[in-house]
């Protein structure tokens, strides 16, 4: 941000504090239109007139850079614009807005009140409770078929599910209804121990609709599938997941209905427009109240009463204490060793950030560089920009600075997306693909992530499904140090040095590591095919864990990843297709026609070459249009498909999200 001399700086804070102030003479200030980004500090009759009927407007932000982008939805989560459309809508308070015009001026923006927006947003502040169902919107549960969902899942998975409540909220602790705040816990507990833990928050905005469903689709993905990945299994035997599907339930309901609401439902402070509340990631006790946020009630980012005023932060303050240790000292400077495990994610939206504390200083965190290179990786996955959280101005009271402040836990904020009310096509279709694969990394890390996160990782892990008993396979894998979105800096170039495989008991259960050897004959690069030839004499029948590991040229060692080989076990028959796909195109098998099946389980297998990203779908023919009913979108050249089919006409779809080459696609039926 530009500073200035002492003398115009004085000058624009004067004149800041006369901008509403001059509302109140008479007669009111005439209204001007300012030349294009040059802004003006004189409040015109009609903003003069919309703030007296309106703690909040929505003011429209015309900037000019990425940068100021990056800086303006950092700082206040936007209701509207986007970087490409070059403005964004903010619902802010008169102090607010005052500060965004003076820095405006200073950044060349043009920032005016929306009189349209503002009219809306009010009118949904008026929206009663009670929706069962959010209209226009099928892909999102209210809060009870969120809840509902979570109970099914530990219904049909109870060795692996549980479902308690850990507090209630505003208006349950009142009595006046609401409703308990409830985690969902993932993990085989026929397995003991100390586990690592991800903690996944969501929703804490009550107007963000994808937050919340991303994480119980996020749940219902990792329950499906332990037991068949490989991956999902070794993650739910020895580590934890916990998710709290809705964090502001009282809020939430507000929001079901349409209205833009942000806060929760605390009306002990009412106020003329009906904007009562807290916003809760303004009212967590680490650092509170030391900027960014409000002390009128009015405001969207009013900071309660005190430090952790409100029931709902509590009762989180609680939870995020229970999932991990305090690993911090007191003071700021106090880094958490490096082997600290946990990874805590506090999902928003929108603005398509991966953020990391600090939120209320410039200052880079005692861990900043380990959560730089991990949030980088956490954003290579959904190609969001990765970025320290504080913006144009600072915040505090937030639910990362707190859970890395006082506890050391690997902290972060994803913010999804392109809108509050997201369409369920750019859900499903986007937002939910790539940031399930962000989460699953994050739980990948969760035993060391700020260990983990820099190092490399293992990819396109291949063996065979099964080998006869005393034989040996071929193990296969792309070790690789460069998925890191690049695009707010780099990482420091780290090549690999090593790679080795483990049978049944990973490298932190004490197992015993087997080298494995770079194709090309060096390991002298930062991407390395590898390769082991592995004996199975000694091990038993049956289904067997491999898991794989490198090393990079500072020693660090990446997560592992992992495949089942089936000891003595036969594989299924089943159908091979082999082609080639050049890049972002799509290759059809057993062609464009399809195939007719009269319905049973469909599993389709596809693997390319070492560093490409191949994408696998299942599409049925429906009179005369082909529509997709199944997908396999991970970041890796290999994809798995399993479906219960109806009778009909299906094909598989192969598709290069990049790369180019050879692919091989097994089906079974």
């Amino acid at each position: 941000m530009k500073r200035f001399t002492n003398g115009p700086a004085l000058s624009l804070i004067l004149s800041a504090s006369l901008l509403l102030g001059a509302c109140s003479q008479a007669p009111q200030p005439v209204a001007a239109t300012p030349p294009a980004g040059t802004g003006t500090l004189v409040a015109s009759a009609d903003e003069c007139r919309t703030f007296e009927q309106n703690p909040v407007v929505v003011s429209r932000i015309e900037f000019r850079t990425p940068r100021d982008w990056l800086d303006i939805v950092k700082t206040f989560e936007p209701v509207g614009g986007s970087l490409e459309e070059g403005f964004v809508l903010l619902d802010v308070g008169k102090e607010d807005f005052e500060r965004l015009r003076v820095t405006g001026l200073t950044r060349g923006w043009t920032v005016q009140i929306d009189a349209r927006e503002t009219q809306r947003h009010s009118a949904s502040l008026k929206t009663p409770l009670g929706a069962l169902s959010i209209n226009g919107y099928s892909c999102y549960r209210t809060v009870e078929e969120t809840y509902t969902s979570a109970q099914n899942l530990v219904a049909q998975y109870p060795n692996l599910a549980s479902w308690s409540s850990f507090g209630s909220s505003w208006l349950k602790s009142k009595g006046r209804g609401g409703y308990d705040m409830n985690v969902l816990k993932l993990t085989n507990r026929s397995v003991t121990g100390t586990k690592p833990r991800l903690l996944i928050t969501a929703s804490i905005h009550a107007r963000e609709y994808t937050p919340a469903e991303l994480a119980t689709r996020f749940a219902e993905y990792l329950l499906a599938n332990y037991g068949r990945d490989a991956d999902v299994t070794w993650m739910l035997d020895t580590q934890e997941v916990w998710l709290v599907l809705q964090s502001n339930p009282d809020g939430r309901k507000k929001a079901e209905a349409g209205a833009s609401w942000r806060k929760n439902a605390n009306d002990t402070q009412a106020c003329g427009n009906g904007l009562f509340g807290a916003d809760l990631n303004r009212n967590f006790n680490y650092a509170w109240g030391t900027g960014g946020s409000s002390t009128d009630p009015c405001n969207e980012t009013y900071r309660g009463v005190g430090a952790a005023s409100e029931p709902e932060t509590q009762n989180l303050q609680t939870l995020i204490r229970d999932a991990f240790p305090d690993s911090r000292g007191p003071a700021r400077t106090d880094a958490a060793p490096a082997s600290t495990p946990g990874v805590y994610i506090d999902i928003h939206s929108y603005s398509k950030l991966v953020l990391w504390p600090w939120g209320d200083t410039n200052t880079v965190a005692p861990n900043g560089v380990a959560l730089q290179s991990l949030g980088r990786k956490l954003a290579f996955f959904n190609g969001y920009t990765p970025e320290q959280s504080i913006g144009l101005y600072p915040t505090s009271g937030t639910t990362n600075d707190f859970a890395y402040g006082e506890l050391g836990v690997a902290s972060y904020t994803f913010e999804l997306g392109n809108a509050f009310f997201e369409s369920c096509s750019a859900f499903t279709g986007t937002i939910l693909p790539q940031n399930q694969a962000a989460l699953l990394y994050a739980l990948r890390v969760a035993r060391a992530p700020y260990q983990l996160g820099s190092g490399p990782d293992s990819v396109s892990v291949s063996a065979p499904a099964s080998v006869a008993t005393g034989g040996t396979f071929t193990l296969s894998a792309s070790a690789t140090n460069t998925r890191f979105n690049t695009s707010n800096g780099a990482e420091p170039t780290r090549t690999i040095t090593g790679a080795e495989y483990f049978i049944d008991t990973p490298p932190w259960a004490g197992g015993t590591p087997t080298a494995m050897t770079a194709t090309d004959g060096t390991f002298n690069a930062a991407t390395e095919a590898v390769r082991a030839t592995v004996s199975v004499a000694g091990l038993s029948a049956g289904k067997h864990t491999v898991y794989v590991r490198a090393r990079n040229n500072s020693g660090t060692y990446g997560p592992v990843s992992a495949v089942f080989v089936t000891v003595g076990g036969t594989t299924p028959p089943g159908t091979t297709y082999t082609g080639t796909v050049a890049s972002r195109g799509n290759s059809y098998q057993p062609g464009t026609a399809g195939f007719s099946y009269a319905g049973g389980t469909l599993k389709g297998n596809l693997s390319a070459a070492a560093g490409t990203d191949f994408d696998l779908y299942l599409q049925k023919l429906s009179g005369s249009t082909w529509t997709q009913v199944a997908a396999s979108e991970g970041s890796t050249s290999t994809e798995a498909i399993t479906y219960a089919a109806t009778s009909g006409t299906y094909r598989w779809r192969v598709y290069a999200y990049s790369g180019s080459g050879s692919y091989t696609l097994t089906e079974t039926r």
